[in-house]
């Protein structure tokens, strides 16, 4: 007894919040693409933030719930419906045993998140759940979900089944419940369609021309469809060194804006390697990347230069709001 996957969608894995601390032996973090979005998820069923869900992308995929199951979406908004009636993002939702979710049109972004109570039963490889598909390791045999799986969910905890037992109580002969309450629309992200990304001066940002560090700040670049989980493929203004320069690999991370010879830049996504030998003339900051992840093919992205004071300063706000979300979830499920 689980969900059993009809239809897999274009792309669905089973992804966590990655593997940390392995870089230096060449593993990649990897992990979901919109990390906020399956942290905001979790939180909303009282899971852990790394617990594994599912990542949708684009196109979703049709399950069948043979079970009474928790579940919370989150991340970009692609029509989600149970038995053919919308169920929104950002809430917890009781889906009863039966039911089937499925996926329309992407209206918003490009990777949703379905979390579930008690997360997703895969096992841990080196320290994670998530799909790595270069490798095939982790999430479910490290590949992307196929017609005929089977999820299982893990074990619930406390916080689970008090979110639970309040959607028991509300007894509505429907294929789901929907709980009454949902965050407060500023501590959710927004993503825009061609958002403006802040971003810090990379590590060889002196080296190009000066039209180049004018191009970055000033012009917009297309996302093309080539881009996947390892980066974005960018297209608009052709950026280029003061002079060539042959240049040592180096560590490189999520968000980093790398410049090949050609010079169309590549911006990191969470599949990215390890290391990268491409001039960086940027790095969008932190509290943008789940933003960046959202970005759609064929949409415009324009970058904005930002000191590491006010990066700093963004993402600790982020962190805070998530803080105060958490507590007020707690505070709710304990009020009689």
């Amino acid at each position: 007894m689980g969900i059993t996957v009809h239809k897999p969608g274009l792309l669905t894995t089973v992804q966590d919040l990655g593997r940390y601390g392995y870089q230096k032996q060449g593993v990649i973090v990897g992990g979901a693409m919109d990390k906020l979005a399956l942290r905001l998820a979790n939180l909303l069923l009282g899971n852990e933030k790394n617990a594994a869900a599912l990542e949708i992308t684009q196109q979703g995929p049709e399950l069948a719930f043979e079970q009474e199951t928790l579940i919370a979406l989150g991340g970009a908004d692609l029509s989600a419906s149970i038995n053919g009636e919308r169920v929104y993002l950002w809430r917890p939702v009781l889906v009863k045993a039966g039911s089937v979710l499925s996926f329309g049109k992407p209206l918003v972004g490009n990777y949703a998140y379905l979390a579930v109570a008690g997360g997703l039963a895969v096992p841990e490889v080196i320290g994670s759940r998530a799909t790595y598909l270069r490798a095939g390791i982790g999430g479910l045999e490290g590949r992307a979900l196929r017609s005929g799986d089977v999820l299982h969910a893990g074990e619930p905890n406390e916080l689970n089944r008090l979110v639970l037992s309040r959607l028991l109580l509300r007894d509505e002969q429907t294929a789901f419940t929907v709980a009454s309450w949902f965050p407060e629309p500023e501590l959710l992200p927004t993503y825009k369609p061609n958002p403006v990304l802040r971003a810090l001066r990379g590590s060889e940002y002196t080296l190009f021309t000066e039209n180049s560090q004018n191009y970055i700040w000033n012009e917009k670049f297309s996302v093309t469809i080539q881009s996947d989980r390892m980066g974005l493929r960018l297209q608009g203004a052709i950026l280029a060194l003061e002079q060539e320069a042959e240049l040592l690999s180096t560590a490189v991370s999520f968000g980093a804006v790398q410049v090949p010879a050609e010079g169309s830049p590549i911006v990191l996504m969470a599949d990215s390697q390890t290391t990268g030998g491409y001039p960086h003339i940027a790095q969008v900051i932190s509290a943008d990347l789940p933003q960046l992840a959202q970005v759609q093919p064929t949409k415009t992205i324009r970058f904005e230069e930002v000191t590491l004071e006010e990066a700093q300063r963004l993402y600790i706000q982020q962190e805070q709001n998530i803080s105060g979300l958490k507590q007020a979830i707690y505070h709710k499920l304990h009020k009689v």
